[in-house]
């Protein structure tokens, strides 16, 4: 177990956290959003590999990091699944130990609601793309409606205790602006049958300002 690290967060948080991202309409999201990925690919925030059914056979390699241990026995049944090499390492994503311009896409999915320095971790994401390289990410954020957003600022700071640092509130497309990216291309949308104040979806893919 991480120093550090409860009970809940390193046995029973990992357990939730594959159940509700196993959700047909995230899985909708997961199979739209990675369907053109391609090369050398870092996933952060990998958690139990909900991701692998979904990366097309124009990936090279993917390498996966998490800073919860707790995740990888249920992440290695998927990976074993998979044709393409996986590189899990437990690492934080804001201080990634891998070379600059290192990858051609970077993957995040219901991650930066959750860690503790976005700013940092969206600069290392920066630092590791190549210069003409993508992010894709799928995330759930601040929503445009005041009563809805009211509520996320309310929820939050219990949310950040069941869901292990996860963040109802953060507007997603101004961070990601305000850290080196544009995007090439970006919905944004309730996710169906899931509650407003936890479903508000960024989906898109952002390339170097």
């Amino acid at each position: 177990m991480k120093a550090g690290m409860g009970f809940y967060q390193a046995k029973v948080f990992p357990k939730l956290l594959d159940l509700t991202m196993g959700l047909k309409a995230i899985d909708e999201v997961r199979n739209n959003l990675l369907e053109t990925i391609t090369g050398h690919v870092l996933e952060i925030g990998f958690g139990t590999g909900r991701n692998l059914p979904f990366y097309p056979p124009t990936i090279t390699s993917l390498t996966a990091v998490d800073s919860n241990p707790g995740v990888y026995p249920m992440a290695r049944q998927r990976i074993r699944r998979v044709q393409f090499p996986v590189d899990v390492r437990q690492v934080d994503c804001s201080a990634l130990p891998v070379s600059t311009a290192r990858f051609d896409c970077v993957v995040s999915t219901f991650t930066l609601c959750s860690v503790d320095d976005i700013g940092s971790t969206l600069q290392e994401v920066n630092r590791v793309l190549k210069p003409d390289g993508r992010l894709f990410i799928a995330e759930h954020g601040l929503s445009p409606e005041p009563v809805v957003a009211k509520w996320q600022h309310r929820a939050t700071p219990i949310q950040k205790v069941l869901g292990a640092g996860c963040h109802l509130n953060r507007d997603m497309e101004t961070l990601i602006k305000a850290n080196g990216f544009r995007f090439a291309q970006l919905e944004r949308f309730y996710l169906e049958k899931a509650p407003k104040i936890a479903g508000y979806i960024y989906a898109g893919i952002a390339v170097k300002a």
